[in-house]
C-alpha cells in the first residue's frame, strides 16, 4: 500500500512530465493558453452541435475567460493548420467547421475526460509490464511514445520501462505500439506481481503520486460548493472546470484501492467535477446559444 504525506496544493498540470517540476513551473501553468481553452470549448460546446460555429462567438467566448482577441485569432489559425478546423466565408463573417480529424480527437477526450474515474473498478492482480527501446536521436518518436502510453495510465518507473495495474490494456498498448511501428524494439508481460521489492516505492518512481494528490486537494478546494450567479458565471466556471480536470487523465494511472492509502481524494474530486458540470450544464449552454446567436446576426 503507498503511503503518501500531505501537503500543500499545487496548481494543475499542463501535459505529462518526465519529472517533477519546480514551483516556478507550475505557477506558470495556472494560466492555460488560448489554444488550450479554445480546444476545451469546442469539445463541450461546438462537438455536440454539429461542429458548426462562428468566429465571433469563439471570440466572445474565449474573452469571457480573458483571452484577447488577438490571441483568440492565432489559437484558431493554429488550430486550422493542425488540421482541426476548417473555415468558410460567409460575406463578412467566417463560420468554422471542425474536420473529421478535429472530431475525432475531440471526441476521444471526451469520452477519456467523462469516464475517468467514473465507476470503482476491481482489481486482479495483474500488471502489465512493456519495454521498448528508442534512442535519444529520435525525440519526436520519444515524446509521440510517451504521449500515448501516459494517456492510457502507464507509467515509466525506469528509462525504457512502462508498467500498469491493469492487464486490460494490453491491446491499447500494442496498437500504439504497432502504429508508432515499435513492435521490433518493444516486448510486454502481463501477470501478478513476482513478490520481489517494494511496490510502494514502484508506484512512487513511476508516477509522482504527491503530487497529483496535491493536484487533487486543490481541485476540490476550487470547485466544490462553488456557486454561479449568472448564465455567464456558469459558462466561464464550467470551462475552467473542465480545463482542469482533462489534464488528471494524464497524470493519475486511476490505480486499484489496494494500491492506495483509503484516503485518496481522486473519488472525491471525481465526484466534484461531476457533479458541478452537472449543476452548470444547462445555464452554460444557454450562455453558449446566446454568444452564438449574437455573432450570427451581427452584419
Amino acid at each position: 500500500m503507498a503511503t503518501r504525506e500531505r501537503r500543500k496544493p499545487a496548481g494543475p498540470a499542463a501535459e505529462p512530465s518526465e519529472g517533477r517540476r519546480e514551483p516556478s513551473e507550475r505557477h506558470r501553468e495556472t494560466s492555460p493558453s488560448a489554444r488550450s481553452l479554445l480546444l476545451t470549448i469546442l469539445g463541450e460546446f461546438v462537438l455536440p452541435r454539429q461542429g458548426e460555429v462562428w468566429t465571433g462567438t469563439l471570440v466572445d467566448a474565449l474573452g469571457a475567460l480573458g483571452v484577447e482577441e488577438k490571441s483568440a485569432r492565432q489559437a484558431l489559425s493554429r488550430t486550422a493548420a493542425e488540421g482541426l478546423l476548417t473555415s468558410t466565408r460567409h460575406g463578412r463573417k467566417v463560420r468554422w467547421n471542425l474536420t473529421r480529424a478535429g472530431e475525432r480527437l475531440l471526441q476521444e477526450g471526451t469520452e477519456r475526460i467523462y469516464g475517468f474515474m467514473r465507476k470503482p473498478h476491481g482489481w486482479d492482480g495483474r500488471w502489465l509490464v512493456v519495454t521498448v527501446g528508442v534512442p535519444e536521436t529520435q525525440r519526436q518518436l520519444r515524446h509521440r511514445l510517451r504521449t500515448r502510453l501516459t494517456w492510457l495510465g502507464l507509467g515509466s518507473p525506469a528509462p525504457g520501462l512502462w508498467i500498469i495495474p491493469d492487464a486490460s490494456k494490453e491491446d491499447a498498448v500494442r496498437a500504439i505500439i504497432t502504429e508508432l511501428d515499435l513492435d521490433d524494439r518493444a516486448f510486454g508481460w502481463t501477470g501478478p506481481s513476482a513478490g520481489i521489492g517494494d511496490p510502494a516505492k514502484l508506484l512512487m518512481s513511476a508516477w509522482d503520486l504527491d503530487d497529483v494528490e496535491q493536484r487533487y486537494v486543490g481541485f476540490i478546494d476550487r470547485f466544490e460548493g462553488l456557486s454561479a450567479a449568472s448564465d455567464r458565471e456558469a459558462f466561464v466556471n464550467q470551462v475552467q472546470l473542465i480545463q482542469e480536470w482533462r489534464r488528471f487523465p494524464f497524470l493519475d494511472p486511476d490505480l486499484p484501492a489496494e494500491l492506495l492509502q483509503h484516503d485518496w481524494p481522486g473519488p472525491r474530486a471525481a465526484a466534484t467535477f461531476h457533479d458541478q458540470h452537472d449543476r452548470w450544464h444547462r445555464r452554460a449552454q444557454d450562455e453558449w446559444d446566446r454568444m452564438s446567436a449574437e455573432a450570427g446576426a451581427r452584419s
